[in-house]
């Protein structure tokens, strides 16, 4: 467990790998980006028509994928002085964590609709689902078969605790400009910082209000605010523990624990770019007893799903 905020307005933040992917998938802009580089979309009028942006958010947005290192730039007709955005490895690295993020809202948020993209698999030929796997043994990971232990990049670091930074999830009318989309449900659960830090709490086993107050240095307000969201959303359950006064804890419901398979795929990703080497945690499979990753397997033939491998049967018509 953290230490507490200190008397200057600072915190105690653990070391996350998926802590910094969540920071970059939580702009919307940047996500919407992204999600039509993966569909296609490589020119500065393909991403604006597709997605209506206004023009200077559009290169504000291209232009920081490129800093992260996440799109390059590259001209395509230099005596018009016009670019192609492309992924690099590091951004086509993203795509298992869309995938993951896709199968969640598939499974939980759907709501019985139908689902509004289906994968097809051409290495195998087959429609397909994405399984979050173990890299050791190939088989599906769960919550509950899962141990932990420090990494090399293990610890905390001071973070100066922002009580204006309580930006909700962004609008689902803006994260699914265009198009219905399975990751954008799931990102309009955990795309704010704060909730995402108490669904990662949760993980580490925190149940009770005051000790997610005490190690994120989370305002009253904010975290009664993100706890009812959770709630509401199905993601956690209120559990008395207390009575005069009443005390409560949260713990996952069965749709809670679902989200751990996007939260390691995001770690793994983390883990290889923002790490320096050094990952913060390092996971051990229970049902192999290996140390492993989090690998996104093709539900029929199990090999690892590639974005140049990939079909799509839209479901849906775009605007």
């Amino acid at each position: 467990m953290t230490s507490g905020p200190d008397l200057a307005g600072m915190s105690r933040d653990r070391a996350c790998s998926v802590a910094r992917t969540v920071e970059i998938l939580s702009d919307a802009w940047m996500f919407l980006v992204l999600r039509e580089s993966f569909f296609g979309a490589r020119r500065f009028e393909q991403f604006q028509h597709i997605l209506k942006l206004p023009r200077n958010t559009l290169v504000v947005r291209l232009r920081k994928l490129t800093e992260l290192g996440l799109m390059r730039k590259e001209g395509y007709s230099t005596a018009q002085g016009r670019y192609e955005y492309r992924l690099t490895e590091m951004g086509r690295d993203l795509y298992p964590t869309m995938l993951s993020l896709m199968r969640f809202g598939d499974d939980w948020l759907g709501q019985g609709e139908t689902l509004p993209l289906q994968l097809i698999h051409r290495r195998c030929g087959k429609r397909c689902s994405p399984v979050v796997a173990c890299s050791a043994c190939n088989a599906s990971v769960g919550a509950r078969e899962v141990d932990y232990r420090p990494g090399p990049g293990a610890g905390d670091h001071a973070r100066e605790v922002d009580r204006k930074r309580s930006r909700r999830a962004s609008d689902p009318a803006i994260l699914e400009r265009v198009r219905p989309c399975s990751v954008a449900r799931s990102l309009q659960i955990i795309g704010d910082r704060w909730t995402f830090l108490l669904i990662r709490e949760l993980f580490f086993g925190v149940r009770r209000f005051d000790d997610f107050a005490s190690n994120l240095g989370i305002a009253s307000n904010i975290l009664t605010d993100r706890l009812q969201r959770l709630t509401a959303h199905g993601i956690i359950g209120k559990h008395a523990y207390q009575t005069r006064p009443d005390r409560f804890e949260y713990r996952f419901t069965e749709r809670g624990l679902d989200l751990y398979g996007p939260m390691i795929v995001m770690m793994r990703w983390g883990d290889r770019w923002l790490s320096g080497g050094k990952p913060p945690l390092l996971l051990r499979h229970r049902p192999c007893g290996q140390d492993f990753f989090a690998r996104v397997l093709c539900s029929e033939c199990h090999h690892e799903l590639d974005p140049k491998e990939m079909q799509y049967e839209l479901r849906y018509s775009l605007a």
